[in-house]
C-alpha cells in the first residue's frame, strides 16, 4: 500500500534564538514525517546580531544559570560551559579584567558570565546536532532573505527574494527586534556591528554614539578592541546607562493589591516602597526587580491602556536600565571610561545632522534647556534600540500588512496577537500565521531575553502542532 503525502512543512523565518529554539521545539512536537524549514538571511543560521559577534569582550548581560536554551533544563547551557572549560587549561579560573577571559568565561561575584560570541556557538551546537539527528532529517535550513507569505486555498506560499516558492502549512514569525529608520540621514553613519569598517578613525576626533543602553555600552567596546583611543560621545534623551549587575539577596515577591495592579502610579509607589524596605534589610534593589519578573506580563496586561501609554512616555527608560543589566565586567570598563573622560554621557534631544567636509555637524538641545548646542564628529553609530511594527520597513511584515494577515498589535511596538500565540490580522483571524520573541512587545512585556523566548518556544510548538489538520497535508511545490 502506498503511503500517503507528507504533510506540507513549517517555516520559521529568522533563525536567532528565537527561531533557532522555535524550530527545536517544532521538531519535538510535530507529526514524525512533518519537516521544520529554517529560513535565515544572514550567513550564520543560530546566532542572530546579537551572538553573532566575535568580539570576547561582549559579554551576556544574563547570568550563565539563567541562560539554558530549554525551560527543563536549568542547567544546559552551565554544563556546555563545563565541558568547555575543561577543555581548555585554567578556563573559568579567577575573576579576570576584561578583555583578558579564557574563552569567554567570567567569574565574579553576581554570578558567572560569558561572551556572546560563545553562547552563539551553543546555539550553532544545538542547531548542528538538530539538522544531523534522527535518521531522517526533519529541519532544512533556507539561507535567503523571505520576502512574502501568500495564502492559498488552505496554505501558504513562501517566497524567497532568490525566486524561491515553497508551500508551508504555516509560518513562525520570529525575525527578532525590528531596525530603527536611520534619521536623519548622514554619510557620516558607522554600522555598529561592523566596527572594522571603522579601523581608520582619528584618535584627535570624536565620534558619536546615539543611545546610552546595552547597544551603546558593546559599540565602546567595539570601539576601543579596534584600536581607537580617542574621545566618544554618547547621546540619548535622559543620558542614563545600564546599572550593573551585583550579588544581591533574594527578596520575597510583593503580594500586590488589586487597586496597585491598576495604576502605574500605585504600582510604582509600592515597588518603590518594596525598595526601601530591602535597603533597610541591607538587600540591594537588584534583588527587588528580579522578584518582579515572574509577575511582569501579568502586572503589564492588568493596568489600563491609558496607563501603559504613561509607562512608555514616562518609565520605560528607568525600568529598561534597571531591568536589563550590564555584566560586571562590562560594567566596570564603563565606569572607567566615564571616570577617565575618554566616554562622554550627555542627556539631549537629536536636532539635526548636517554632513560637511571631513565631518559632520551634530545639533542637540540639551535636556532641560532651551537653547540646541552643536557637535562635530566623525562618525556617528546608531544604537537607539528597535524599531517599531507599524513603522517598520521590513518587505515581509509590510507585505504581510498589505494583505490583512498580520496587524500592529498595542501601541505598535510589536504584532497583534492570540493567547496562543497565532497572529491576528486585520479580520481578527489567525492565517495560519504564529509569533515569538521581541514580536509580542506591547502584547507582553517580557518577551526579549532567553528565559522567556525559551518558554514561549514550547508554548508556541504546542500551538502549532494543535493546529495541523489531515487538511494541512499535502505535497510541497518545492524542495528545502
Amino acid at each position: 500500500m502506498e503511503a500517503g503525502p507528507h504533510p506540507a512543512p513549517i517555516a520559521v523565518i529568522g533563525a536567532g534564538f528565537s527561531g533557532t529554539m522555535a524550530a527545536i521545539q517544532l521538531l519535538a512536537r510535530l507529526p514524525p514525517h512533518q519537516s521544520v524549514l529554517l529560513c535565515e538571511r544572514a550567513e550564520r543560521f543560530g546566532s542572530g546580531r546579537a551572538y553573532a559577534t566575535g568580539n570576547p569582550d561582549h559579554l551576556l548581560n544574563v547570568r550563565a544559570a539563567n541562560m539554558s536554551a530549554y525551560p527543563d533544563r536549568p542547567s544546559h547551557f552551565e554544563d556546555w560551559l563545563s565541558k568547555i572549560a575543561a577543555g581548555e587549561a585554567g578556563t573559568g579560573a579567577g575573576n579576570p579584567a576584561i578583555g583578558q577571559g579564557h574563552v569567554g568565561i567570567w567569574r565574579t561575584p553576581a554570578g558567572t558570565f560569558a561572551a556572546r560570541g560563545l553562547y552563539g556557538d551553543y546555539l550553532a551546537a544545538l542547531l548542528t546536532e538538530a539538522v544531523t539527528g534522527g535518521s531522517t532529517p526533519r529541519l532544512h535550513l533556507i539561507n535567503d532573505m523571505i520576502i512574502d507569505l501568500v495564502p492559498d486555498e488552505d496554505r501558504l506560499v513562501m517566497v524567497a527574494e532568490g525566486g524561491r516558492r515553497v508551500d508551508v502549512a504555516g509560518a513562525v514569525l520570529a525575525m527578532g527586534n525590528l531596525a530603527l529608520p536611520q534619521e536623519p540621514e548622514s554619510r557620516f553613519r558607522g554600522d555598529p556591528w561592523k566596527p572594522e569598517h571603522d579601523a581608520r578613525l582619528h584618535p584627535d576626533h570624536p565620534v558619536l554614539i546615539i543611545g546610552t543602553g546595552l547597544s551603546m555600552v558593546d559599540a565602546v567596546i567595539s570601539l576601543r578592541r579596534q584600536g581607537f583611543r580617542g574621545q566618544i560621545i554618547a547621546l540619548s534623551r535622559r543620558g542614563q546607562i545600564p546599572a550593573v549587575h551585583v550579588r544581591a539577596a533574594p527578596w520575597p515577591r510583593p503580594d500586590f493589591t488589586a487597586a496597585e495592579t491598576r495604576s502605574i502610579t500605585q504600582l510604582l509607589a509600592r515597588i518603590r516602597r518594596e525598595v526601601a524596605s530591602a535597603a533597610e534589610a541591607r538587600i540591594a534593589w537588584h534583588g527587588v526587580i528580579d522578584a518582579l519578573r515572574p509577575v511582569t506580563d501579568a502586572l503589564w496586561l492588568g493596568l489600563p491602556p491609558a496607563d501603559q501609554a504613561r509607562f512608555l512616555r514616562h518609565l520605560r527608560p528607568f525600568w529598561d536600565t534597571h531591568r536589563h543589566r550590564s555584566a560586571p565586567p562590562t560594567g566596570a570598563a564603563i565606569a572607567d571610561e566615564i571616570e577617565a573622560g575618554s566616554l562622554q554621557v550627555l542627556a539631549g534631544k537629536l536636532v539635526a545632522i548636517e554632513d560637511q567636509t571631513g565631518e559632520a555637524r551634530v545639533t542637540y538641545r540639551p535636556r532641560g534647556a532651551s537653547e540646541p548646542r552643536t557637535l562635530g564628529v566623525q562618525r556617528i553609530f546608531d544604537v537607539r534600540g528597535v524599531g517599531r511594527v507599524a513603522d517598520t520597513t521590513d518587505p515581509l511584515l509590510r507585505n504581510l500588512i498589505g494583505r490583512g494577515l498580520v496587524r500592529a498589535g498595542p501601541f505598535g511596538l510589536g504584532l497583534a496577537v492570540r493567547p496562543d500565540l497565532t497572529v491576528l490580522g486585520a479580520s481578527d483571524t489567525a492565517a495560519r500565521l504564529w509569533t515569538l520573541g521581541p514580536l509580542l512587545r506591547g502584547a507582553y512585556w517580557e518577551c526579549t531575553a532567553v528565559p522567556d523566548i525559551r518558554n514561549q518556544a514550547v508554548d508556541l510548538a504546542r500551538s502549532v502542532a494543535a493546529a495541523q489538520e489531515p487538511s494541512a497535508s499535502l505535497e510541497p511545490s518545492a524542495q528545502a
